[in-house]
């Protein structure tokens, strides 16, 4: 048997390679993990996230080893490093033990803190009446290896003697778990799984059923692959390591892993990395998010769905989305970071959410992003984070310093409040920009505080016109806006003077007003704007709407008003 602690590097989109034995990891001085310069600087890249974090040890191969027969209540073995008392079987030195049988009791690895066991899984059934099925007190490292073909089931009871353990597998030491059977685990009292290291699982079928947390690993839990259910009262996979910088966090790599949680699905001290294979999460508890790393959550890959009862995705710090697949269902938030959030690349879906996209910072440079939400689609507001719980942020018409950057990849939002919302400032340099508005006057398409620059790219938004709003009149790419009546269904259509198709919108619903910037726009000519081939209307590039918002320099004024605006503001 060969324990390494390794780190994984991964293009994004692809499956995890590894790729180096680096020797264990020396963690020397930590800090704390919540730090301002921690958070600033985590949410990336795949490869940054994992290289900024400790190792996980791994198991590269498992040879053959001594018999462990399991009989009842009571247990035999011919080495001379297992004892067996009543119905405690105890492991007292490194090596490979094969564990087979029925067993009403519990198994100890109780080694020296520089050795590794290996527990073959042989068609082993224990079952605990007292505390954990496998309880850990010293070892370095622990293999569970599941035997090719077999079933084997690891539970605790409900009431655990005054021991230390908390899980149906409890461990002082880095827990592996590998093999090509099956293992299913109960944890009645508590959690699971749980080390007080770090939980790697490497291959297998695993399924896990706890009242509380399901996986936890307080250094790391990582999935290399493998096929894991877990059912969770509390969170389905937990690392909690809140000291060191380097670890506390949670990394799919491949695999199919499936949580259903009364808590957090997936949630971490520092960063919670996926990339690549299929998570699929589940969560109906109160104010259960899907998945949650207080410092960061990076994805670059994989197959992501999300139903939560809070966020689908959540972090303290930044999220940062570069490839994959994500479908996101969620009560409150689909996509929330108080610091920052990044999309560069991916398919994000958010099916269902309050707001769609939300945090201080939002820069969307590429992929495809599609937002339906039944309050603002993007908002960007210094004042959403963890502790207000959400919300629009507030702060009235005053620029609070967010950002709102479209410079790449398409998004489509469908809101029933602002489509596009900024408390501070909106800049479309890129990208193809597509929003199905409000119909209700007291939302719109576009709403900041700091003004709307388009520079490049495409945008088309359709809403309501009580507060319809407009590009600043220093944009450097040209816009127009039109007020009128399209329906549901109807297809609005934008013509220059020479009868060129400057732009065409369909209404995912009924319309008051329409604001289009694109390439073929030149301010001070005038356009045609028809809905479904009727008498045209003519409007002005670069003139805000009759009793919309903007015109002003930077956008920030009211129509009618004049620049920067004349009238008092609506209360949002």
């Amino acid at each position: 048997m060969n324990l390494r602690r390794i780190r994984t590097a991964l293009v994004a989109g692809a499956a995890a390679t590894l790729v180096a034995a680096c020797g264990t990891t020396s963690t020397g001085t930590t800090t704390t993990a919540s730090s301002a310069e921690v958070v600033a600087a985590s949410a990336s890249t795949v490869e940054e996230t994992l290289a900024a974090n400790d190792g996980w040890v791994t198991s590269s191969s498992v040879g053959s080893g001594t018999a462990i027969s399991l009989e009842g209540d009571t247990a035999s073995s011919d080495s001379s490093a297992v004892t067996v008392d009543g119905n405690t079987v105890t492991i007292t030195a490194a090596g490979t033990y094969v564990l087979s049988g029925t067993f009403e009791g519990q198994v100890v690895v109780d080694a020296a803190d520089t050795e590794d066991v290996v527990l073959v899984l042989d068609g082993a059934t224990i079952t605990s009446p007292t505390s954990a099925a496998i309880a850990v007190t010293d070892a370095e490292t622990v293999v569970l290896s599941l035997a090719d073909g077999t079933t084997n089931t690891l539970a605790d009871t409900a009431e655990h003697a005054d021991d230390g353990t908390s899980a149906a597998v409890d461990s002082s030491a880095d827990l592996v778990i590998t093999g090509t059977g099956s293992l299913t685990v109960t944890g009645a009292s508590n959690d699971g799984v749980n080390s007080s290291d770090g939980v790697t699982i490497e291959s297998g079928t695993i399924t896990v059923d706890a009242a509380d947390d399901g996986i936890r690993g307080q250094d790391s839990v990582v999935v290399l692959t493998g096929d894991v259910t877990v059912t969770a009262g509390g969170d389905g996979l937990k690392s909690d390591d809140t000291e060191d910088t380097t670890r506390g966090y949670v990394y799919v790599a491949d695999g199919t892993v499936t949580v259903t949680a009364g808590d957090d699905g997936v949630s971490a001290a520092t960063d919670v990395v996926l990339g690549g294979g299929i998570l699929d999460v589940a969560t109906d508890g109160e104010s259960a998010k899907g998945v949650e790393g207080d410092v960061s959550v990076v994805i670059g890959g994989g197959d992501l769905t999300v139903d939560s009862t809070d966020d689908a995705l959540h972090s303290n710090g930044a999220i940062s989305i570069t490839g994959g697949t994500q479908t996101l269902t969620a009560a409150d938030d689909g996509v929330h970071a108080d610091a920052d959030l990044t999309i560069s690349g991916g398919t994000l879906t958010v099916v269902d959410a309050v707001e769609g996209l939300e945090s201080a910072a939002i820069t969307l440079s590429g992929g495809t992003t599609t937002v339906t939400a039944s309050d603002d689609g993007v908002n960007a507001s210094a004042g959403s984070t963890s502790d207000t719980g959400g919300g629009t942020g507030g702060g009235g018409m005053q620029d609070d310093g967010s950002t709102l950057t479209i410079s790449g990849g398409t998004l489509v939002v469908s809101a029933e409040g602002d489509g596009l919302d900024s408390n501070g400032s909106i800049s479309i340099t890129g990208g193809d920009t597509t929003v199905f508005g409000p119909t209700g006057d007291g939302n719109g398409a576009l709403d900041s505080n700091g003004g709307i620059a388009v520079s490049g790219g495409t945008l088309v938004a359709g809403g309501s016109s009580g507060m319809a709003e407009s590009p600043g009149t220093d944009s450097a790419q040209g816009w127009l806006a039109w007020s009128g009546t399209a329906t549901a269904g109807s297809t609005v259509v934008v013509t220059s003077a020479d009868g060129t198709v400057v732009a065409s919108y369909t209404a995912e619903k009924a319309i008051a007003s329409l604001v289009v910037s694109a390439a073929g726009i030149t301010t001070g000519e005038t356009y045609s704007v028809s809905v479904d081939g009727g008498t045209a209307t003519t409007v002005t590039a670069g003139e805000a709407a009759a009793g919309g918002m903007g015109g002003g320099t930077g956008g920030g004024g009211f129509a009618g008003g004049g620049p920067g605006g004349g009238g008092q503001p609506p209360t949002r």
